[in-house]
């Protein structure tokens, strides 16, 4: 965790527990009063609420309780079973919990000094790129003396009260968590970046390989310090909190407790045909409601595990909202998945490590295009490119990028009626190989990736990507639409991510003696066609291109006549009489052997479309032809700032 806390509403812990402790008074949050304010945004909505504290509730209260565990949280009236199933995901990992609840003993009731007890509470959370410290004080909605909203399975047990408590607080107030998504909690929990998988969709349920891969893939997150949580979407008479006849609740998050290969034992494997089972435990945030199927607490397959291997499982065949089933039913019961992957970055690990680079921006309207910065999706053809731009490399002949793209968290906009998640995507463009300024026509370049388009607080894409300089273009799908948001990447190899922010070269002192460009080219060489000796079979094209004093180099190609470059790059020209060569060539390891080229003078009045030019020898326009041909798309403009 990064040694830079953020404090939230600028509240320091220490001195306001010093301030309470030297006035022999418990500190009373002004930011998050007791009162109804901080319990709902909606000012029709209320209820009798009796605001107190631990000791009122019980005798020798407590922040743990013999540690922490799974089955410590209990969802209350709230509908936030996505942020209990998150904070029992959390609960199996020490380390992470640690984070949230920084110092725990320092914090812990002290019976033996009650005067050193100040009644105030930290807790941190990842808020939009920065860990962020929440202070809140202990007192707790209650009604006939008990907790109305999330509570401990052990009665003076209050982690899970105050935890919640700060959550709310972040939000604005406890009705600001009335329904979300496990995988945001466990990003605010962690840091980590957060998936989405729709089960159905994907036919998990039907194509047995898919599935094997899903299994695999996710039981590396879990082992990997990942977490996972899943849930059935509701649909025509599949209401929500409607339970299906196997015990599953409709619209309602399970956190994935585990994740294993369930070995069967010798007597078994004729019977069952395998020597292995997939399995997937679960927990129902309620503490109770178990899946009825088959593997359940009680169901006849366990009779046939060895006392041993149910041990080892930790199977408890009671109703505490616990329990196990077949990687295939869980596939083929629940219909969207949440992950969050703990991306490794460290360099002292087994494990891959990934180079992250992280980006803030914004969405903001403006009626100048050129200063626009919220043109919408790929699908708004005039306006897409009006988008915050970002520029990174692919140094290796093929590396897998991770990209999340997060919104900020919008539940603190409830009260204003502006508090639903804006729909979010990117697109992943192949540019020119030295491209430096905004894109603003769509000439030339490929479509490499197109993202999940989702109204989630995160999109995530995992894909791989060829060696070669891309575009990163993240958007709101409807234009117009002003929003923070950040941009995380992942690659083997540093990236070198950075915003495009100029659209043309800028002009300084040094234009005024060396001259400015006027004019701008955009060349993609696709193809080439040469012909060799017989015999030859050593040929390795590369080509080159060059304009002016600059240039650049096409990676070697091997054994082929027909080599396929599909190269891009783009010249801001000072001298536009001088025109552009395009070469190919073949390397060697004595020396490179030039076969040809073709001249260009790449004016705008020249052909837009692909075409294909005879070789010729070196000279002007009107050398010698050679054998071989050369497929370009050339484009040329005078405005600078219009490819």
């Amino acid at each position: 965790m990064s040694s830079s806390v953020q404090l939230f509403r600028d509240q320091k812990y220490h001195e306001l527990k010093g301030q309470c402790i030297q006035q022999g008074q418990l500190f009373e949050d002004p930011e998050f009063p007791a009162s109804d304010e901080s319990l709902y945004y909606d000012s029709a909505t209320k209820g009798k609420v009796e605001w107190k504290r631990p000791k009122d509730l019980c005798e020798e209260p407590h922040l743990l309780v013999d540690g922490i565990s799974s089955h410590d949280f209990h969802q209350g009236k709230l509908g936030n079973c996505w942020f209990v199933a998150a904070c029992s995901c959390l609960a199996l990992r020490k380390s992470l919990w640690q984070q949230v609840i920084p110092d725990s003993n320092e914090q812990e009731w002290d019976s033996k000094s009650p005067g050193k007890y100040a009644g105030i509470f930290r807790f941190r959370f990842w808020r939009f790129g920065e860990w962020t410290e929440v202070v809140v004080d202990d007192l707790l909605p209650t009604q006939n003396g008990e907790l109305i909203y999330c509570h401990s399975n052990v009665r003076n047990e209050f982690w899970s009260a105050l935890l919640e408590k700060a959550y709310a607080k972040l939000a604005g107030s406890y009705q600001a968590l009335d329904g979300g998504c496990a995988a945001e909690a466990l990003v605010d929990f962690t840091g980590a970046v957060a998936e989405s998988i729709n089960l159905a969709e994907g036919k998990y349920g039907e194509v047995i390989s898919e599935q094997m891969k899903l299994f695999e893939d996710l039981m590396k997150v879990h082992r990997r310090g990942g977490f996972i949580s899943c849930s059935i979407s509701e649909s025509p008479g599949r209401p929500s909190e409607a339970e299906t006849e196997m015990g599953l609740i409709v619209g309602h998050a399970y956190s994935v407790t585990a994740i294993q290969k369930l070995r069967l034992g010798e007597r078994l494997i004729f019977s069952f045909k395998a020597e292995k089972l997939f399995m997937v435990r679960l927990r129902n945030p309620w503490g109770k409601k178990e899946w009825h199927g088959a593997w359940s607490d009680s169901s006849e397959e366990w009779k046939k595990v060895s006392d041993s291997e149910r041990k080892n499982l930790g199977l408890t065949v009671e109703n505490d909202g616990e329990f196990w089933m077949t990687f295939e039913d869980w596939c083929k019961n629940f219909t969207d998945v949440d992950i969050c992957r703990t991306v490794n970055t460290s360099y002292f690990s087994i494990h891959k490590t990934w180079e992250k680079k992280m980006m803030y921006g914004a969405w903001a309207k403006h009626s100048e295009p050129l200063l626009n910065r919220s043109g919408g999706c790929f699908d708004n053809k005039e306006t897409f490119l009006q988008n915050p731009q970002y520029i990174f490399d692919v140094k290796k002949a093929e590396d897998e990028v991770l990209v999340s793209l997060q919104q900020e968290d919008r539940r603190k906009y409830k009260k204003e009626g502006k508090g639903d998640n804006i729909t979010i995507g990117f697109e992943i463009l192949k540019v020119e190989d030295n491209r430096r300024y905004r894109l603003h026509k769509l000439t030339v370049q490929e479509r490499a990736a197109t993202s999940p388009y989702s109204n989630t607080r995160s999109v995530f894409l995992r894909r791989s990507l060829q060696q070669g300089r891309y575009v990163l273009v993240p958007t709101t799908y409807i234009p117009g639409i002003p929003a923070k948001f950040i941009l995380r990447l992942y690659t083997d190899v540093p990236s070198k991510l950075r915003e495009l922010k100029a659209d043309r070269p800028k002009m300084t002192c040094w234009n005024l003696l060396c001259g400015y460009p006027r004019r701008v080219t955009q060349i993609k060489v696709l193809s080439a066609e040469v012909s060799l000796e017989e015999g030859n079979w050593l040929f390795r094209p590369l080509k080159m291109i060059w304009c002016e004093k600059q240039s650049r180099r096409s990676p070697v190609q091997h054994g082929t006549t027909s080599p396929v470059f599909n190269t891009q790059v783009i010249f801001y020209r000072k001298d536009i009489d001088s025109p552009v060569t395009i070469q190919v060539w073949s390397s060697s390891l004595l020396s490179d052997q030039f076969l040809g080229q073709a001249v260009l003078a790449a004016s705008p009045a020249d052909p837009r479309e692909q075409q294909t030019l005879r070789l010729r020898a070196r000279g002007g326009g009107e050398a010698a032809e050679v054998p071989g041909r050369i497929t370009v798309k050339v484009l040329s403009s005078d405005d600078l700032a219009e490819l």
